[in-house]
Order: C-alpha cells, then sequence, then structure tokens
C-alpha cells in the first residue's frame, strides 16, 4: 500500500472530526447486568462461521478484567441503540508491533493488567448496532464512544482491526488492494472504513489473520449452506476471501483479514 493511497484514503487525518454526541454511554462497570444485552447484540452481529474457540474462551475476560471497556449507547429515549467492546494495552506506537490479530490483543491486554504495565492505547474489539437502528448514524457515534472512554483513562490513541463491511462482496480481491478503492468523490469505497476516515482516522496496515477460524467441513456446510464435495478453494457468502477445505482430514482453514486504523483521542478529553 502506497503513502500516496494511505494519504488519500485518510483524507483530513490528523485533524480530529468530533461530531455532535447524542447518545448516553452505560458501561458494564456501572451495569454488570448490561452483558446480557451485549452479548444479544453479538449474537446478530457476525456471520455464523465468524468464530474463534481462542476468543471465544478469553472473551469472558472482558467483562471481570476490563469492564469499564464495554458499554452500551441508549437514545435520548432511553432506547439501547449499539453496544461496544473495547480494551487497553501497552503499545510503543510502531504498526509492526501492534497484536496481530484479535486474540492476540486480548492476550496482550490480559498479560499487561496481570503484569502491572501501564497501557497507552485502547483498542476496538467490536461495535455493533442494533440491527433496527442500522443507517441511522450510529456507527459513528459507536467510535466516539470509544474516543470518550479513552479520554477518561487518559489514554491518547485508540485503534481499531476493522472488519470491512462490504469486503465480503468481493472475496477475490486482496484486502490490501480492497481499501485502496475509493468513490467517484475519493472517500474510501467501504462503508465502514469510510466511516472511521470520516472521523479523522488513518489505516496503518493490514492484520492478515486478524480471525482464525478451524471447523469441521459438516460446520460450514451448516454455516453456509453450501455442499462441499471435494477438497479445494471454495467462494462462500459473507467471507472475505476463500475456504481451503481438506476433505480428507475434515476441516476447514479460513483466515480473515481486518484493517488497522489509528484515531487520536481529542486532547480536552483526556
Amino acid at each position: 500500500m502506497g503513502s500516496s493511497t494511505l494519504a488519500a484514503l485518510a483524507g483530513a487525518a490528523g485533524r480530529i472530526h468530533t461530531p455532535a454526541v447524542r447518545s448516553r454511554l452505560v458501561t458494564a462497570a456501572d451495569r454488570p447486568a448490561l452483558r446480557r444485552r451485549i452479548q444479544r447484540l453479538h449474537q446478530v452481529a457476525w456471520p455464523p462461521f465468524l468464530r474463534d474457540d481462542a476468543v471465544n474462551g478469553l472473551w469472558p475476560r472482558l467483562y471481570t478484567d476490563f469492564p469499564a471497556f464495554q458499554f452500551v449507547l441508549t437514545d435520548r429515549r432511553g432506547r439501547l441503540v449499539a453496544a461496544g467492546n473495547s480494551v487497553p494495552f501497552a503499545w510503543d506506537g510502531r504498526p509492526r508491533s501492534l497484536p496481530s490479530g484479535i486474540v492476540q490483543i486480548l492476550r496482550r491486554a490480559i498479560d499487561d493488567r496481570v503484569r502491572g504495565r501501564r497501557p497507552t492505547v485502547l483498542s476496538a474489539l467490536a461495535a455493533i448496532v442494533d440491527p433496527s437502528q442500522r443507517g441511522t448514524g450510529w456507527s459513528a457515534e459507536v467510535l466516539l464512544a470509544m474516543r470518550r472512554l479513552a479520554g477518561r483513562h487518559g489514554l491518547p490513541t485508540l485503534v481499531a482491526p476493522v472488519r470491512p463491511s462490504a469486503k465480503g462482496r468481493y472475496p477475490l480481491t486482496p484486502l490490501s488492494r480492497y481499501v485502496t478503492w475509493t468513490r467517484p468523490d475519493g472517500s474510501a469505497f467501504d462503508p465502514w472504513l469510510r466511516v472511521h476516515v470520516k472521523l479523522g482516522a488513518r489505516i496503518l496496515g493490514i492484520a492478515p489473520r486478524s480471525n482464525t477460524v478451524r471447523a469441521s467441513v459438516g460446520e460450514w456446510e451448516a454455516w453456509t449452506g453450501l455442499a462441499l464435495p471435494e477438497s479445494g478453494r471454495y467462494v462462500v457468502p459473507g467471507a472475505f476471501q476463500p475456504i481451503r477445505v481438506d476433505r480428507r482430514r475434515d476441516r476447514v482453514h479460513y483466515n480473515e483479514a481486518n484493517v488497522w486504523m489509528l484515531h487520536r483521542v481529542p486532547a480536552r478529553s483526556r
């Protein structure tokens, strides 16, 4: 990815965009019972195949070790409209030293906490809008809420391993090329990347194995509704790239790349 492309995609990166906030943020530290409501949103947010047993094993630690960084947003009527998961960890600011994926983010955050290392950055893990509220601007509100959380805890930076929302429609295009696509007006082609960029974020690089799925052929057939009769590569709905089927071992392997993006937290929030 060339520097000129990154500059174009970042647009006004460096200027921190902070639209007016129209939501109330409530964390799991304030109300532990929110965990169930956040989990319900997760159940409808992801493709059925997108699971990682290592991530699933560590995910409950978010609510026991980092409840102040798990939250919901409610609108002015008090309705739950979105939720977010995030975690702080120590980072030296170099893109190459970022964790390679979601499970590595969780492990680093937990290890930093156990060893008493001071976190320097907040990492997004999930930003979920209630299905009935999608397309109404709440995704940007989740990112703004994460920046506010980072500010509350004295963290100057928010990073996010972004799962581009439309990449599954273009599974044969490498993510490193996909992120360079733009619309006629010069804005990012992907809707979710575009939300980040409009808020002033910039791309740091690609996390090539952000999510890893290892499951049986039967599980993938159930998730996708497709027969997978022989070993080889298959394009399946929603996957960012073809899956690799090994009928002899009864295994399917899928690595999903994400895009690392960086948001600066406004000084007045810290």
